[in-house]
């Protein structure tokens, strides 16, 4: 069977009854055993959605499936599926088998979606190469001594690879879209808000954000449509009405582009990757478009400001996880104190301790006014300095990465390099806009490239038919 690209796709030949849900699962089943090597997923579920399969099978059969009925969709390992083992790719959660749904799971359940498993991720979402999960690294298909990309790694690859038909991922400070990018995928971070995070373990509750990893733009538009939208279990979600995203891919319209000019002009961004935006903002130019560069002169403050912010929030988030409340327990210790600190030490990673530890310096007593508090002044300059450019602009342009997929194990051993990796993706997330990464072919040595377009608070519309335009 070949690989299938869109949910349309396979609907139309299940119309036709040239393919049945059966089929397409048993599809997916022999693709992930044949790509274990990519270590794209934790555990695969093999028995809830077979059970699930046959229970849309049927709802087709009647006429009465949901809009996502042929969708398989595996979901990262932080967001939580009733009955089913949720482990954040920590050993701290080892184990754990969640309650209840989290939100986006019972819309996407509700729709007739067929979950397919639990992505391998980074742990507690922390990284940018799925390099630190309990359950080991994921692989890039395109190339498997490179990585996938983080933290949503193993939901980029299992795309890539025609393992599932799309993914959830999440994305903090570009965990949906830096994996996509190096896997050649589309990915998308709606408006922070604009999806609900009950149910989704947390890593840092002002910037996480649910997101999607497709092959189509298409699919990616009638996924943000199920998903999106209030929950009475989720205080920061918008009580805004949900567009039919799919209808409106066709009505974009002619855009103003801004290029941010000091993205492309880094001396971090790899050569090919510059080349091919660049002939992507021509193309931009003969569809109709305005492109204009302009001065974004705050790049500089991006990572400091994000990594103080983020480590300081999931010292809070991360603080239930101690042996007693919730997590790994050490069966050693003799006195409580000593059970603390054996239970954290063993049930999490190296990043996962690095970023608890930073976290928790930067809201010390006498270093909160002069780190955290300075963060948060500098995320509010940078939303000023956005929201400006957004009134004169439809749409920014930039790099996702600065370069391609690197090498396992290249950049792990030096943090300070890994957290720069994150320059041109973590301006979305400061300012809370939504932003998307869509594929520009592969270089010479076949390995994916990317370019990101980020638009005004809620106008992830503005991206879908801008980006839909662009790749048909």
């Amino acid at each position: 069977m070949k690989k299938y690209s869109s949910l349309s796709e396979i609907q139309s030949l299940i119309a036709q009854k040239k393919l049945s849900l059966s089929e397409l699962l048993d599809h997916y089943f022999k693709q992930i055993e044949s790509h274990q090597h990519l270590n794209a997923f934790n555990e695969v579920f093999f028995y809830s959605a077979a059970a699930q399969a046959a229970a849309v099978q049927e709802k087709i059969d009647q006429g009465t499936a949901g809009k996502l009925a042929g969708m398989v969709i595996g979901i990262k390992d932080n967001i939580s599926y009733k009955d089913h083992e949720v482990t954040a790719s920590s050993k701290m959660l080892e184990g754990f088998v969640s309650p209840y749904s989290a939100t986006v799971v019972a819309r996407l359940l509700a729709e007739d979606a067929i979950i397919i498993g639990r992505l391998n991720c980074d742990e507690f979402a922390m990284g940018g190469s799925n390099e630190t999960s309990y359950y080991g690294v994921v692989k890039n298909a395109a190339d498997t001594s490179r990585v996938a990309g983080g933290s949503s790694g193993g939901s980029a690859v299992a795309v890539q690879a025609d393992l599932c038909l799309s993914a959830l991922g999440t994305d903090t400070g570009g965990s949906v879209r830096q994996p996509a990018a190096f896997c050649g995928c589309i990915g998308l971070k709606p408006t922070y808000g604009r999806i609900s995070r009950y149910g989704v373990i947390a890593y840092a509750s002002s910037f996480d954000q649910v997101g999607t990893i497709t092959s189509s733009v298409g699919d990616a538009a009638i996924l943000l449509e199920v998903l999106a939208g209030a929950d009475d279990h989720d205080s920061t979600v918008s009580q805004r009405e949900v567009p039919d995203y799919k209808a409106g891919l066709s009505t974009g319209g002619v855009k103003k582009i801004a290029v941010l000019k000091e993205t492309l002009e880094s001396e971090a961004l790899d050569p090919e990757i510059k080349s091919a935006i660049l002939e992507a903002i021509e193309r931009f130019k003969s569809q109709g478009h305005t492109v204009e560069y302009v001065s974004f002169d705050l790049l500089d403050y991006l990572v400091p400001a994000y990594y103080v912010l983020t480590t300081a929030e999931a010292s809070s988030n991360l603080s239930r996880y101690d042996g007693v409340h919730y997590g790994h327990r050490n069966t050693e210790a003799t006195n409580l104190n000593d059970l603390y600190k054996a239970s954290r030490a063993e049930g999490f990673g190296e990043e996962v301790k690095r970023r608890i530890l930073l976290g928790t310096f930067v809201l010390s007593a006498g270093y909160y006014d002069a780190y955290y508090q300075k963060a948060q002044q500098v995320r509010r300059l940078i939303r000023e300095k956005m929201e400006a450019l957004l009134v004169d602009f439809d749409v920014i342009l930039s790099p996702v990465t600065p370069t391609p997929p690197f090498k396992i194990g290249e950049n792990i051993e030096d943090p300070l390099v890994m957290y720069m990796a994150d320059i041109f993706t973590v301006l979305a997330s400061l300012t809370g806009i939504p932003a998307i990464a869509i594929p520009l072919g592969n270089n010479k040595e076949g390995l994916p490239l990317s370019l990101q377009l980020m638009a005004k608070h809620f106008k992830e519309q503005e991206l879908l038919s801008l980006s839909h335009t662009f790749l048909t």
